[in-house]
């Protein structure tokens, strides 16, 4: 039998907090919904949570790695290249070139934490 849920939303850890959210703040043009200083924040946007934390202390390691994450954050945008505009101008450069994908073009980006986003536009 299949488990009950209520929600579902994406959530990242980072000992960056400060950083990550304002980050966020000026990618997505919205404050979080909710923000616990320090701690916690949240933003909602076309359906979707996402929530940025601070892991305690203890558990820092435990989000630690060398690896990069299989995980990617997929924005769809209306204009390709005034999204990596507004990338460009946060300090955030996409290091590589628009590409040619089934679903229209797309570029990789990365968060302040190296976090993987994909940004794509449909033809």
């Amino acid at each position: 039998m299949a488990f009950s849920y209520t929600n579902a939303f994406v959530t990242i850890a980072t000992v960056n907090l400060d950083k990550l959210v304002g980050f966020y703040v000026e990618l997505l043009g919205q404050k979080p919904i909710n923000l616990i200083p320090d701690i916690y924040a949240e933003f909602l946007f076309s359906g979707l949570q996402l929530s940025i934390f601070k892991p305690k202390q203890t558990d820092e390691s435990e989000f630690e790695t060398s690896t990069k994450s299989k995980l990617s954050l997929c924005f769809k945008v209306n204009n390709l290249e005034d999204a990596i505009a507004h990338l460009t101008s946060l300090g955030y450069p996409p290091p590589g070139d628009i590409s040619i994908a089934s679903h229209g073009k797309e570029i990789y980006t990365y968060d302040p934490d190296g976090n993987r986003l994909i940004l794509y536009q449909r033809d």
